[in-house]
């Protein structure tokens, strides 16, 4: 299981890093990245901290552990600035918090992610056509998500995507213990959303491609 998107205590998780990542080994996880919430008043607290303990934990264990961090509920002008931010304080993989069916997240929040150029738009809710064809030029993989609520469109999002050659990522947007999958379960996710076995098989092959990016830019 690759897994790019997680929480720690740093925001709204309810584990420390090595905790969190720790369980992720014994689900069978080869990567994890951490990307707690932020927004311009913790970038640059929480990055280098997740850094640290990313950097002590890929060294000891069987499974690479990527820093990130989550763009969560911001003014959507402000996406381009914050996006480039994260990723000079050494986030390597970024996620925006899409317009979810079940938060209150602003209009507009979707484009300017994607128009940043984030690694994942996650949990987009109701995207537009528009805004999947510019994730599919932009590069920025839509997430299919295991997260209870946000999971609500990820049968919308899987087809839209299939139709505009978006790229999708599996992730489990975890908070807590028993927010971590297995690998077969995130499988029975995506065949949940409408994907045959080939598609599905195509997702975990590109969380492993946005994986491998991810990792050069954390040497």
């Amino acid at each position: 299981m690759i897994d790019l998107h997680t929480h720690s205590l740093f925001s709204d998780g309810v584990l420390v890093p090595s905790e969190l990542v720790r369980r992720a080994v014994m689900k069978g996880y080869k990567v994890i990245a951490i990307t707690d919430h932020a927004d311009a008043s913790n970038l640059d607290f929480t990055i280098p901290r997740v850094t640290a303990a990313c950097r002590e934990l890929s060294k000891r264990w069987k499974i690479t552990a990527l820093p990130g961090i989550e763009l969560t509920h911001i003014p959507p002008e402000t996406f381009g600035d914050l996006t480039r931010k994260a990723r000079s304080l050494g986030a390597a993989v970024v996620v925006a918090h899409g317009e979810t069916l079940v938060e209150p997240v602003h209009p507009g929040t979707n484009r300017a992610a994607i128009e940043a150029k984030v690694d994942i738009l996650a949990h987009p809710g109701l995207l537009t056509r528009d805004e999947a064809k510019l994730a599919a030029k932009n590069g920025v993989y839509l997430e299919i998500t295991t997260r209870k609520g946000h999971s609500l469109s990820n049968g919308y999002v899987a087809a839209l995507a299939a139709k505009v050659g978006a790229k999708l990522v599996i992730d489990t947007d975890s908070h807590e213990p028993g927010d971590l999958v297995t690998r077969d379960f995130a499988l029975t996710v995506l065949l949940g959303a409408g994907l045959d076995r080939k598609a599905a098989e195509q997702v975990f092959r590109n969380s492993r491609t946005l994986a491998a990016e991810a990792a050069k830019r954390f040497r």
